[in-house]
Formats: structure tokens, sequence, C-alpha cells
């Protein structure tokens, strides 16, 4: 499936005249994939977790916010793929346009794939997707070592799980999302908003 096809939900529910979002075009995959998470407070207050995979970003919203103590599972509900130029996305989406609110860059990085098959062996990572079960390392400012993504049947027949693997990081759980800090500019959602409003 080309680029174009794989955005057209993501341009399809926003007006570019409006909203500062990136369009997006063909990304270039790099030489590590990426991931992003950012905090959006929209209608509601949650986390956006964002792997790249090919020229896309896959995205979950994270009610809770990914965790690095592996006790917290994490319900992530998929939403439509980003483009790469998402990564860097950090500010105010216009009241009455689709995801109103402000968004901070809370974490980014790369990642390492480490999806396998019952016999060992590496399996390909938007495919471990399609399965419903991936496994990843992250090598993140805040969010570091493997994480899991494992799709549930529940309410919502798409509903996945983000667990962390192995043992708790010190100070493990999620922070604050009001009082958390951008990586990207140090800000917090409050700043952003007040800054971009002034």
């Amino acid at each position: 499936m080309g680029d174009g096809d794989r955005l057209r939900e993501y341009r399809g529910k926003r007006d570019f005249g409006r909203t500062r979002e990136p369009e997006g075009q063909p990304g270039d995959a790099g030489e590590r994939p990426r991931f992003v998470v950012q905090i959006h407070d929209a209608s509601t207050l949650h986390f956006d977790f964002r792997l790249q995979v090919d020229d896309v970003l896959k995205s979950w919203s994270v009610p809770k916010g990914p965790s690095a103590d592996p006790h917290d599972k994490r319900l992530a509900l998929p939403t439509e793929d980003h483009p790469l130029a998402y990564e860097e996305f950090e500010g105010v989406i216009p009241r009455g346009e689709y995801g109103g609110g402000t968004v901070i860059v809370w974490d980014r990085g790369t990642y390492e794939p480490l999806s396998h098959d019952r016999r060992g062996r590496p399996v390909d990572f938007a495919e471990s997707l399609e399965r419903g079960h991936a496994t990843f390392r992250l090598s993140g400012s805040k969010l570091r070592g493997e994480y899991a993504l494992t799709r549930f049947r529940g309410q919502d027949d798409d509903a996945w799980l983000l667990v962390k693997a192995g043992r708790a990081r010190e100070g493990g759980g999620t922070p604050d999302p009001r009082r958390a800090r951008s990586v990207r500019s140090g800000r917090t959602l409050a700043q952003v908003a007040e800054e971009e409003s002034a």
C-alpha cells in the first residue's frame, strides 16, 4: 500500500488550512526505526504512542500512558497512521478540529524490533503487528527497555495492551501529564497552550 493510501484517513480528518499538523509526505525511513510519545490534552487527556513502521507512524492512544513498571498493563487503542513528520509536532490543534487541544513531545528515540516466531526466527515487525503481538526495545530519553504490544478481544474489538517486560525501572509508572515536560522544548502542556494563545 502506498504512502498516500496509508495516510488517507489521517488527511481526511484534518483541515490543514486551520491546523499546523504536518500534511505528511513520504518519509525517510532512516537507519533505525523511531518512536515518539506525545501527551495530548484533547477532549480527554491521554498519551499517543507512535512507532515508525516503514514510512508512517503506527499510532495508539494510551489513556493512562506507558509505564516503566511491568505490573502495569496499559490499554492502547489504535488510531490512524500518522506521517513521520508528526514526531516533531508540538503545539495547539485549534478547537473544532479533529483532536483539538494541546500536544507536547513527552519522549522520543529509536527502537529495535524483537519479534520472533515459536522457533526463535525473526519476524517482520509490520507482520508481527498484523498477527497481534509485537515486542521491541525502546531507546528514548525516558522510556528504555523491552516492551510488548498485544491485541486482545475486549469491548473494543481492536484493543491492545502495552506492557513493559523485565524488571521495573526506578521511579517506574507514569508521570503526572500536567507536570510532564517536553523533551523537545522543555515546556509543559500549560506553557505551550499559553504561549500559543498569546
